[in-house]
């Protein structure tokens, strides 16, 4: 018997195409993000929804269809989901993981060459006239190279960033709830430290930790100051990770010599004062936003509500911790 599912937002088509091959799609294909009501209308009768990382699933949405069997949310992130009550109601959640590595590892290396050669302040200049020519101490940046890379988080993503940092021929070193192996750590030529000497040793600190609540504002004030007043922040996992307001007292302060941020702690707001200063480096949030990633993530999300429907198990469950 066919089933009813419901897409949240528009997606590469290839989800709808594998869902309506067996099953009754509908999907919100206005290009705009809806509201709490309309999702709670549109998953009205509805058997799976396959909702998009902004997307606010929280227990009112969930217990408005506790018979929903599966919430597939499209993107490696998930804090988006109530997953209690999903658990309390039997709902599976799964996420689509792993394929976003190679493009966020890469977009954090155009954040970090963009913030520390002031590629953006580069262009800015250019498109307002304002360069006179080539002079020997005009626009300066820093090289990568011998430069020490603090990660914080050894996950897929930041194994990735690893990998690439070597290739520049910087020193790796990293931070990890569990420590990683030895093999490992000669893979990817990593020294482990603690947060704090990662934070006093690091040139650039880069952040890959998944988000949970008890990491909001995991780097803020404190972290700062222990940073070199040459270092830079980049963040391409999730905005809540740092304090906003102390990192924009921070570069005024020029505590640290600037930042690079693809999410923000008020996501689609960035913390004004942000946006003024020349050392920050902004881009909207598109850490996977590469052909590539995002068609392999609506065939993910795809593939987990099928195997959900038909009575297996996906391969993608988020378990509540």
């Amino acid at each position: 018997m066919k089933k009813n599912i419901f897409i949240s937002g528009v997606i590469p088509e290839i989800a709808f195409r594998k869902l309506s091959e067996k099953h009754n799609v509908k999907m919100n294909r206005t290009g705009k993000p809806l509201s709490k009501k309309e999702i709670m209308e549109g998953i009205k009768g509805q058997d799976a929804l396959l909702c998009i990382l902004s997307d606010k699933i929280d227990r009112e949405v969930i217990e408005s269809n506790p018979g929903i069997r599966i919430i597939a949310n499209y993107g490696a992130g998930f804090d988006n989901i109530d997953l209690a009550a999903a658990s309390e109601n039997g709902i599976i959640i799964t996420n689509t993981p792993l394929v976003s590595t190679v493009s966020t590892a890469e977009l954090t290396f155009a954040l970090i060459l963009g913030i520390t050669r002031r590629i953006s302040e580069g262009e800015r200049i250019m498109r307002s006239n304002e360069f006179k020519g080539w002079a020997p101490m005009f626009h300066l940046g820093t090289e990568l190279k011998d430069k020490k890379i603090g990660i914080i988080g050894m996950g897929n993503i930041g194994k990735n960033v690893a990998r690439i940092a070597k290739g520049f021929q910087m020193e790796i070193l990293y931070n990890n709830r569990t420590r990683l192996s030895e093999f490992e750590e000669k893979e990817y030529s990593a020294k482990y430290r603690n947060l704090e000497e990662l934070m006093k040793e690091s040139d650039i600190v880069t952040l890959h930790l998944s988000y949970h609540k008890s990491l909001q504002h995991f780097i803020g004030e404190e972290e700062f100051k222990l940073m070199k007043s040459s270092a830079y922040l980049v963040n391409a996992a999730r905005g809540p990770l740092v304090d906003e307001k102390a990192l924009l007292k921070s570069l005024i302060g020029k505590e640290i010599a600037g930042a690079a941020l693809d999410v923000f702690e008020f996501e689609p707001k960035v913390t004004e004062g942000l946006e003024l200063l020349d050392n920050v480096l902004l881009t909207p949030h598109i850490g996977n936003a590469t052909i590539e990633a995002r068609t392999e993530m609506s065939k993910l999300a795809a593939e987990n509500i099928l195997d959900a429907l038909e009575g297996v198990t996906p391969k993608n469950i988020v378990r509540v911790s």
